[in-house]
């Protein structure tokens, strides 16, 4: 099948130059069609961040150190941690803590 038959219309191709004729000195995009989208192409987020993020320029910047905040407090002892993997004890717990926190159901 030619290219012709599938566009539909006849398409003029240029025929290959030979290696020999070639400029060395001129680039070899080995025959492929280079398609470009846009004449202005839009940097991704992750570049754009990249190129336009603050740098550290000043030497009393450079030299900063994270800030160290002081720890958190303890939680609350309402708040109990769960996990599955510790055993069915504290599940039970936490679902009697649970199902006693419920409004009290009303029957007449």
């Amino acid at each position: 099948m030619s290219i012709s038959t599938f566009f539909g219309c006849r398409i003029s191709v240029p025929p290959l130059v030979k290696p020999s004729a070639r400029n060395a000195a001129a680039p070899c995009s080995g025959g492929s069609l280079v398609i470009e989208c846009s004449s202005r192409p839009n940097k991704k987020a992750t570049a754009h961040h990249m190129k336009t993020r603050p740098r550290k320029s000043q030497p009393w910047d450079i030299k900063r150190k994270p800030t160290v905040y002081p720890p958190l407090p303890n939680l609350p002892p309402d708040w109990t941690f769960v996990s599955p993997v510790s055993g069915d004890g504290n599940v039970e717990v936490a679902s009697s803590i649970a199902s006693s926190e419920q409004a009290p159901s009303t029957s007449e």
